[in-house]
């Protein structure tokens, strides 16, 4: 069993996680919406599961990388879902970003159960997640980390432990897509501005990562802008819905949080015309009065 390792969602931090793992020697089982993507899984040498509840009942430390809150509580808790047949002393990695409030409350749901749990949500994008070097945000129990350790080596480049409870983890990740949505929101900013003036915007884009306005967002993302290729890595309402939680965490202690609160309304404005599933760099498209560059043909 120990050998045995679920990851339910193969999206694209999903697969690179799921591949990270057959690298590192383990057993992967797998369960996904999309039968076209576990079946090309299973050729790779992976094991397909037709639920959440089926694989957990081949593995004892199971890794949920879904989109939000609502997800890990479907796979978790839902129809087939995963809970209800783990064994006491099984492991859930759980590594949405969710609300902090919701990662305590599924440690103590689980604890209930005998099931340890590792808040543990990821940074990195699908490269590093391909790599298996990403950044993994994490907290909870000593016995726990102890029955994930190598797992955990083999998903990530760096494991930050952040406390010894639920919740912690989820704090920071949502500081980090604090920071992350701003970037990209103010990157759109900078480059509609230099689109309006006439600036060259490949030579714009050149000057300005290596200048003291270069963020990593603005150097990962102003490309997809460049090639006016928006196929989401990450999309416009993935940071609706991060930002939404920044936003609610700081509401709870009344605390202001200004530019979090203007780029969430600029990814609001995105998705609301229309460009929600897009790439997340296309909450450019919001600027009036500019031409964008075109796919080269």
């Amino acid at each position: 069993m120990q050998d045995n390792v679920g990851v339910i969602g193969l999206g694209a931090m999903g697969l690179g996680v799921a591949r990270s793992l057959l690298r590192a020697g383990f057993a992967v089982h797998a369960c996904d919406v999309r039968a076209s993507v576990l079946e090309s899984f299973a050729s790779e040498g992976g094991v397909a599961c037709t639920s959440p509840a089926a694989l957990a009942d081949s593995c004892d430390i199971l890794i949920t990388v879904v989109v939000n809150a609502e997800q890990t509580e479907a796979v978790l808790f839902g129809e087939g879902g995963a809970a209800s047949a783990l064994r006491p002393g099984s492991l859930v990695i759980a590594c949405a970003t969710v609300a902090p409030a919701y990662a305590v409350e599924l440690g103590e749901r689980l604890a209930q159960r005998g099931i340890l749990f590792l808040d543990a949500p990821l940074s990195g994008g699908a490269a590093k997640a391909a790599s298996g070097e990403m950044t993994m945000m994490t907290s909870g129990t000593a016995e726990a980390y102890a029955k994930g350790e190598a797992v955990l080596a083999a998903m990530a480049g760096k494991v930050y432990r952040l406390g010894d409870a639920p919740g912690q983890g989820s704090k920071v990740k949502i500081i980090n897509q604090l920071l992350a949505g701003v970037h990209i929101a103010a990157s759109a900013e900078a480059m509609a501005l230099g689109l309006r003036e006439g600036v060259d915007p490949d030579a714009l884009y050149e000057v300005i990562t290596h200048s003291a306005g270069n963020s990593w967002m603005f150097e990962n993302r102003v490309p997809h802008i460049l090639k006016a290729d928006y196929t989401p890595l990450s999309a416009v309402d993935i940071f609706v819905k991060d930002l939404g939680l920044v936003l609610d965490t700081a509401r709870t202690s009344k605390f202001p949080l200004p530019l979090s609160a203007t780029a969430h309304q600029m990814f609001m404005q995105a998705s609301t015309a229309g460009f929600g599933r897009e790439d997340d760099s296309a909450v450019i498209k919001i600027f009036p009065g500019i031409e964008l560059p075109k796919a080269a043909e």
